[in-house]
């Protein structure tokens, strides 16, 4: 609501909340078309590495993992990183920062369970690779895009 102060200028909104509203809509949009890019990039790169031979074939369940699987997990966690990148703009002081050091963290813990998976080597390569690929994609971007710019 515009109101009219002493001098009869009309005042409008507090620019620090729309400035604030237009950066979590550009790292928002951003943010999907980092998604759509590293699901294609995942996916592309399993493609790749099942065309010279690696079966995804992981001994819990005996299954292999589709290729679709591996863009719907990495839209879903790219997903949750825009969400904490969202949280750390409106929340932190440092949010660029920070969300590097989480985002760099959560990846690192992410490599554990192909670890553990009991596949056999080429497998448990391929998806050590895979879960890089997304976040070479995702945390420069959703990074560059948390810089505070001075105007």
């Amino acid at each position: 609501m515009n109101s009219t102060n002493d001098t009869g200028a009309v005042a409008g909104p507090a620019s620090g909340q729309t400035s604030h509203t237009h950066r979590l809509r550009t790292l928002a949009g951003t943010g999907l078309i980092a998604t759509l890019a590293a699901m294609v990039a995942t996916t592309l790169a399993a493609a790749l590495a099942q065309a010279v031979g690696v079966d995804f074939e992981v001994p819990d369940g005996g299954e292999t993992i589709p290729l679709s699987g591996f863009a719907v997990v990495t839209g879903f966690f790219s997903a949750v990183g825009i969400v904490i990148a969202g949280a750390l703009l409106r929340w932190s002081a440092r949010p660029a920062e920070r969300f590097v050091w989480t985002a760099v963290s959560l990846t690192a813990i992410s490599l554990v369970p192909p670890l553990l998976s009991g596949a056999n080597t080429a497998t448990t390569t391929a998806l050590l690779g895979l879960h890089l690929v997304p976040a070479t994609v995702m945390i420069p971007t959703l990074a560059r895009s948390l810089r505070t710019r001075t105007d």
